[in-house]
């Protein structure tokens, strides 16, 4: 595996995401995904299962400095002095003094969009996050947060797989030195059922979610973290480095971009995507 390197970070291409398991969950594959060779593990306060991802990293047989580890602050702890509380209760729950990355992991527009950015470089300042960064931002906040944040932000956690294109929102991180953290990266299975990442999976004897993550970590600037609950498929998801696509075969999969290609927009949250 490699790793990919921005403002100071290196972030291993791949990661596994912990998206909706439970804390028993999160545990079980957490300590799985480290022994089958993940270094870089991504979870958030709203997932709810931070204890079970501390858990894991307590008992791993890897020193805390070989992981590099990901949360994200939920919306209703963004305000100045809330925000710095909920990091520590998220570390203690994990069970270190710091992480790796810090995100803000969803646009508000209801709090001080300074004092949000203070507080956040705050906790990065106290040494409680190394790196800090933001998730579903498009475009214009993404701009006002460059702007606001003191330290460079590092990463802006999105969703980007075969069949949404990012095509306003990548040049933008590229010209901004922001790497590109591909959520939800096999689009919630759909890419198994595609016909065309199934003929190059063919060809590579990998499945289609294999090539789909292949695709995404092969473009400069991104990283990915798909989440699995059973250890057979977060082991296959791993198994990308052995092989690559030609440019043939990126271009035929950058084809697929759909204009209703986007799996995960909750009402409520979502801000206007660019």
């Amino acid at each position: 595996m490699w790793n990919v390197k921005c403002q100071g970070a290196s972030i291993p291409a791949l990661g596994f995401g912990t998206f909706e398991l439970a804390v028993e969950d999160a545990a079980r594959m957490v300590e799985h995904a480290l022994q089958a060779g993940y270094r870089h593990i991504d979870t958030a306060q709203i997932y709810g299962n931070e204890q079970g991802v501390g858990e894991a990293l307590a008992h791993a047989p890897f020193r805390r400095e070989e992981i590099f580890l990901t949360t994200k602050v939920w919306i209703d702890a963004m305000r100045s002095g809330k925000l710095e509380a909920s990091v520590e209760a998220s570390l203690e729950k994990l069970q270190t003094d710091y992480v790796d990355l810090l995100l803000l992991h969803w646009p508000n527009p209801k709090v001080d969009f300074q004092a949000m950015f203070d507080a956040l470089n705050t906790v990065k300042e106290q040494g409680l996050a190394r790196h800090i960064g933001v998730s579903n931002y498009p475009s214009d906040w993404l701009a006002r947060a460059q702007e606001a944040s003191r330290a460079p932000l590092v990463t802006n956690q999105i969703e980007y797989h075969p069949f949404l294109a990012q095509n306003t929102l990548f040049p933008a991180l590229r010209e901004a030195d922001m790497v590109l953290t591909a959520y939800c990266p096999l689009a919630q299975g759909r890419v198994f059922e595609n016909d065309t990442l199934k003929a190059i999976g063919e060809k590579h004897g990998k499945n289609p979610g294999q090539i789909a993550l292949r695709w995404l970590i092969q473009q400069d600037g991104v990283v990915a973290i798909p989440r699995s609950s059973r250890e057979a498929n977060a082991s296959a998801n791993i198994e990308i480095f052995d092989f690559e696509l030609s440019e043939g075969e990126m271009k035929q999969i950058t084809a697929l971009a759909d204009p209703n290609g986007r799996v995960i927009n909750p009402e409520g949250l979502a801000p206007e995507w660019d």
